[in-house]
């Protein structure tokens, strides 16, 4: 609410100083920003207690990333087919990163299947979500 609330204040001043066209482009980037960041549109992060009882893929994330962004881009849609885990937010998650990435916390990391992927292709991720690849 906050991003489209700057949005629509960034859009007036632009129209009231003279350039309608800057104020609706504004307010369209600003816009689908906060569609991509709404807790409404995307799944909301759960613990990695969570996320391993739900028995679907695992995201794990950190805010500020922007790998972990691009990722959250491609899968709009078709994010909730996964659990997404915040390891700023959970030890627990934060271990489990670095535990298959060498001892780093590299986000994003995906597990499905078994299988640990560090920073793997968004679109092998949506692929993958959408049984369209095995």
């Amino acid at each position: 609410m906050v991003v489209l609330v700057v949005g629509v204040v960034l859009a007036v001043v632009s129209w009231s100083g003279g350039s309608p066209v800057g104020a609706v482009l504004q307010l369209a980037l600003f816009a689908v920003l906060a569609a991509v960041f709404s807790p409404l549109v995307f799944p909301r992060s759960v613990t990695a207690a969570v996320a391993a009882r739900a028995g679907k893929p695992i995201v794990y994330w950190r805010p500020g990333c922007q790998f972990c962004l691009r990722l959250r881009f491609v899968l709009f849609g078709t994010a909730g087919r996964a659990s997404w885990v915040n390891i700023w937010a959970d030890p627990e998650a934060a271990a489990a990163v670095r535990a298959v990435a060498d001892g780093n916390e590299t986000v994003p990391t995906v597990v499905m299947d078994g299988e640990s992927r560090v920073n793997p292709d968004p679109h092998w991720v949506r692929a993958r979500l959408t049984g369209q690849s095995k």
